[in-house]
């Protein structure tokens, strides 16, 4: 074996080690947990990071950021956590923790700084819904996110619904209903007041600036979200909208009752999001040229096609519908490369642009009486 031989031997040799190491390293880190970091305890679902028993996938929170002490100290006390989890800088707390990704429990106004933040350590980001307060923040964030190619998802928990896949499948694989021609949706409860939400919570929830709205933001992105699922991605030719308070008691401040009017080419969709519903509800009816589908909560349904004289009752599960019950072990998944984000898909940052300029539109169409023109 002459030298030229023996070096592209040693090369070759050298290689495979670093390949071998390198893979074996991948694979651990597939199976192992999630480094996760919190950016933002002040939202009233943030609890489920720490009190979720038997999750899809554990978890490790390596950090929490959270201006407010006080709000830390009950979480530490409730949760039994230690002290030296939390920080209150989110820089000091990425440096030190080294998160894989974040999950944002703040304000609606603070995803903007989160992703400011994380996108350039290539962190990737998980948000509450909506994704952001306006379409100036969202454009910012959708830059950051595509410049440092990092996953930017938003969590609805419609997006866990069995009943809400199965909408789809019925709708694109069955073709239940022909095309779709007219979509309503009704999300909400009798308001943040009247269901006692912590007040770290209820403060900027019913702030303008800090969620963007009332009701039109809390529930209306609901309505907006899966419509543009539904419809694939299209956006809207125009948005109409009519926001109430009509308890000024409890929300001086914000709207507690919106209405929202979506018109595409080929289809009409009505969001009804409201802090006035006498109970809670998430629910929508899809209507086609054939058919009706129905959600009625997240597993039962009601559905009829033209020649049935009434609607079968449809009940489904989470197992039989393959779906994630977990919104973090889906962004454990997605980060790890185990699963695509679909195009447009609910938590997809492509379709929650779309639920921004929807609710853009309808505060600017509320607050002149106009209607908006997205096209």
């Amino acid at each position: 074996m002459n030298i030229y031989q023996k070096q592209s031997s040693f090369f070759l040799f050298l290689f495979a080690i670093i390949f071998s190491v390198s893979g074996s390293f991948a694979q651990q880190k597939s199976k192992s947990n999630l480094r996760l970091g919190v950016s933002g305890i002040s939202h009233g679902h943030s609890g489920w990071i720490f009190e979720w028993k038997g999750r899809e996938k554990p978890l490790n929170v390596v950090g929490v950021y959270e201006p407010d002490t006080a709000l830390s100290g009950k979480f530490i006390r409730r949760y039994k956590l230690n002290p030296e989890l939390f920080y209150t800088n989110l820089t000091e707390m990425l440096e030190k923790t080294r998160p894989e990704a974040v999950a944002a429990f703040g304000s609606i106004y603070a995803h903007l700084a989160t992703v400011e933040a994380c996108a350039p350590r290539g962190i990737h980001v998980m948000v509450e819904k909506p994704l952001a307060v306006s379409v100036e923040q969202v454009a910012k964030m959708e830059s950051l996110a595509k410049k440092h190619k990092i996953f930017l998802l938003t969590n609805y928990e419609t997006s866990w619904y069995p009943s809400t896949e199965n909408t789809y499948r019925l709708v694109y694989d069955s073709n239940f209903l022909g095309k779709i021609r007219k979509m309503t949706v009704n999300d909400g409860h009798n308001g943040p007041k009247e269901i006692g939400v912590g007040k770290e919570f209820f403060d900027w929830l019913t702030d303008p600036v800090l969620n963007g709205g009332g009701a039109v933001v809390d529930f209306g992105c609901y309505g907006a979200n899966l419509m543009t699922w539904l419809m694939k991605g299209e956006t809207p030719l125009t948005v109409s909208a009519v926001t109430s308070t009509f308890k000024p008691g409890s929300y001086p401040k914000v709207d507690d009752d919106a209405v929202i009017l979506v018109h595409y080419t080929t289809a009409n969709g009505v969001i009804q999001g409201s802090w006035n519903w006498p109970f809670g509800r998430k629910d929508m009816e899809i209507y086609g040229e054939t058919g009706q589908i129905f959600a009625d909560n997240s597993t039962d349904m009601r559905i009829r096609k033209s020649g049935m004289q009434q609607s079968a009752n449809v009940k489904v599960t989470a197992k039989e519908m393959d779906v994630y019950t977990d919104p973090f072990a889906y962004f454990t998944d997605v980060v790890r490369g185990e699963i695509k984000v679909p195009p447009f898909g609910l938590y997809s940052l492509e379709n929650n642009v779309i639920v921004v300029k929807i609710l853009d539109a309808a505060r600017e169409s509320a607050r002149t009486g106009k209607t908006i023109k997205l096209k």
